[in-house]
């Protein structure tokens, strides 16, 4: 099995109290296709947020479904070339529903976007169109929730198909996801690539496998966790110090 790492500074990171402001929940909207379906939130991602958070400040939306495109839930999705497909934004409408019947009398501190899609994508070769989607999605997400500080973790595609043998547009959609989250002060990624090898909850041994071990989905969830919190800390820690400089003067 590949090395699990950076746990050291997960559990760290995870345990950090949030700086800032009182009042309100903070919103985690977990979405995607088939390694996100196969993430329970309860093993490790909520248990890490309501350590930093507090149990009672935490807010967990999920909503997944195996084998999507990301059209299922970016409306505005065009490929490159060709007929644009009828089905556009369901799966995001389906996760919309559950997210405002989350939040509803409820209010809402801060909202992160987790994501962890692509592998259709690169399936379909649609990764010169990927980038656009994703930001788009996000854009599509700030809309409706009339929100512009809305951050967002995405896992990165793992090394599964590096050579694009299965999936020709593996390495494309890697890039863009690490491209639409670096180049957005709000965004992060995650690597994956370390998770799929181990045993798989059908006690069977994967080695470079599409979807992650048992383990795989343990450090899966924190990672995601781990990410969210340095985000929102980051940010809170950037207004408390602007709140002091204008102070001072």
């Amino acid at each position: 099995m590949k090395r699990l790492y950076v746990i050291t500074l997960i559990v760290i990171v995870s345990v950090l109290p949030v700086i800032g402001g009182e009042g309100g929940s903070h919103l985690f909207i977990l979405s995607g296709q088939s390694n996100m379906a196969g993430l329970d939130p309860k093993i490790s991602f909520t248990p890490t947020v309501e350590a930093a958070f507090g149990k009672d400040n935490v807010i967990v939306v999920k909503s997944a479904q195996g084998g999507q495109p990301i059209r299922r839930w970016y409306k505005e999705w065009k490929p490159t070339e060709g007929k644009t497909p009828n089905t556009k934004g369901d799966l995001y409408d389906v996760l919309m529903k559950k997210v405002n019947t989350a939040i509803k009398d409820k209010q809402v501190k801060t909202v992160t976007f987790v994501w962890m899609q692509g592998e259709r994508d690169a399936l379909d070769k649609h990764g010169d169109v990927y980038a656009i989607s994703l930001n788009g999605l996000i854009e599509q997400l700030s809309a409706d929730m009339g929100r512009e500080d809305i951050y967002f973790v995405i896992g990165r595609l793992s090394d599964f198909d590096n050579e694009n043998k299965i999936c020709p547009h593996w390495t494309k959609v890697r890039e863009a996801q690490v491209k639409v989250a670096e180049n957005n002060k709000r965004g992060a990624w995650v690597d994956t690539d370390d998770l799929n090898d181990g045993i798989n909850i059908m006690g069977q041994k994967i080695i470079n496998d599409l979807h992650y071990s048992v383990e795989g989905y343990k450090h899966f969830g924190k990672r995601l966790a781990a990410k969210s919190i340095e985000l929102i800390n980051h940010n809170a820690q950037q207004n408390n110090t602007a709140e002091r400089k204008k102070h001072a003067r």
